[in-house]
């Protein structure tokens, strides 16, 4: 990320919005996340191993770790994977990716895990960027469900 200003065209920053995750993975994840506490992280894990560019399978992964380290790399290759389906949509490094969108919301649920994780394990420098990022991509960050 740089701190270079960002050049506004007339409308403003462009907005980018992800193309539907496969229907099959939503499912999926909906079926694991419904699993007892005791087997939900091993389902997750089954799905994002069927599905690996699935975000929010990812993000769900990281919320679900067992410790830090391992919440750490599940967010990380949410937010890379995430990078490379906002470029795949259009994005160029700036504009909106807004939560309102529920098909953007497995790449910001990852940034934000990466944000609170990085906190976590003492990344300051990486916790503010991953912050700022998080403004930048949606100024009324962050919603109160980002979690759930």
């Amino acid at each position: 990320m740089t701190d270079a200003p960002v050049n506004l065209t007339r409308s403003g920053p462009p907005e980018t919005i992800l193309d539907p995750e496969p229907p099959q993975a939503v499912a999926a994840l909906a079926e694991a996340m419904g699993r007892p506490e005791d087997r939900r992280r091993a389902a997750v894990a089954e799905v994002v191993s069927r599905f690996p560019r699935f975000l929010d399978g990812w993000a769900r992964l990281g919320l679900l770790a067992r410790d830090h380290a391992e919440a750490y790399a599940a967010f990380r290759v949410g937010y890379h994977r995430g990078l490379d389906r906002l470029r795949q949509n259009g994005w160029r490094g700036s504009g909106y990716v807004y939560w309102a969108h529920e098909v953007n919301r497995g790449f910001l649920r990852a940034l934000a895990g990466l944000q609170a994780t990085a906190a976590a394990i003492g990344e300051r420098d990486e916790e503010e960027r991953c912050l700022h990022f998080l403004h930048q991509l949606d100024p009324s960050w962050p919603p109160a469900d980002w979690r759930e």
